[in-house]
């Protein structure tokens, strides 16, 4: 469900009229995130840049000051939502007052999780074209302090949710460390990841855990305690079927490879 729909230049006029049209729409939309219980409270909002200059150069159609409000609107509607974001460093003409303005932000915003990227240039596009580059070696220097931010903040983010009690979908292949770790894993309903210790229970992939979160990491949460309820479902009964169905064998089929046959 997007929050912000990327547009091209616009006049005063149009401005105004796609602002308060947007506004009407984010604000249905909130409100039926809100109301509706079968859609998580998991939001992916792009912000791009904290900074006011780099987002109008960016052609972006909201500010730093409209972006933190609809993020108070949405934890005023929805308090428990996870929200995700986008953010782009070293765009052209780029500061250095811009780059902490991002960094603010990012202070303020508490994002649950963040995908960072450096801006490199793509040919073809306006922003190859423009004045003020950032050199490589800055850009870098600015990711690395952004990454730091991120994973500082997402992780007191996670920290908040320690002891606190947390409905899981079992997913398949989402702990790489399981096997060694003897744990399982899924999605909180926020989307955050949990690894969770299966204890007695035998819970299967699209069955349904409820526990109790021991700590939160940088990217993930984690439950060292047996889970407090199991709910298997259809989703669980139809991967314990593929999984113990024996595979059909097919006939072997030659491999033709168009080349012509040897005549005796």
């Amino acid at each position: 469900m997007p929050m912000f729909l990327a547009t091209g230049p616009y006049s005063s006029a149009g401005a105004a009229g796609l602002a308060k049209a947007g506004a009407r729409q984010r604000a249905s939309q909130i409100a039926a995130m809100a109301e509706t219980p079968n859609v998580m409270p998991s939001l992916h909002m792009p912000l791009q840049s904290g900074s006011d200059a780099v987002l109008k150069a960016m052609r972006r159609a909201y500010r730093r000051d409209r972006y933190l409000a609809i993020l108070d609107r949405v934890r005023a509607s929805i308090p428990d939502a996870a929200i995700t974001t986008d953010i782009i460093v070293g765009f052209p003409g780029e500061t250095e007052q811009d780059f902490e303005d991002t960094l603010d932000l990012v202070c303020q915003a508490g994002f649950a999780g963040a995908f960072t990227f450096r801006y490199s240039i793509r040919p073809g596009t306006p922003a190859a074209t423009m004045d003020a580059q950032v050199p490589a070696d800055i850009v870098q220097e600015r990711y690395e302090r952004l990454t730091a931010l991120v994973e500082e903040t997402t992780y007191a983010e996670n920290q908040k949710l320690a002891s606190a009690t947390v409905e899981v979908l079992v997913a398949e292949g989402e702990g790489r460390k399981d096997a060694a770790t003897h744990r399982m894993s899924g999605r909180a309903r926020d989307n955050r990841l949990v690894h969770f210790t299966p204890d007695q229970t035998t819970p299967r992939p699209g069955d349904v855990v409820t526990v109790t979160v021991t700590r939160g990491a940088p990217h993930y949460l984690l439950s060292d305690a047996a889970p407090l309820t199991l709910r298997r479902t259809r989703a669980g009964d139809a991967w314990e079927t593929a999984a113990t169905t024996p595979p059909t064998e097919s006939p072997a089929v030659p491999v033709l490879l168009g080349m012509p046959a040897r005549r005796s």
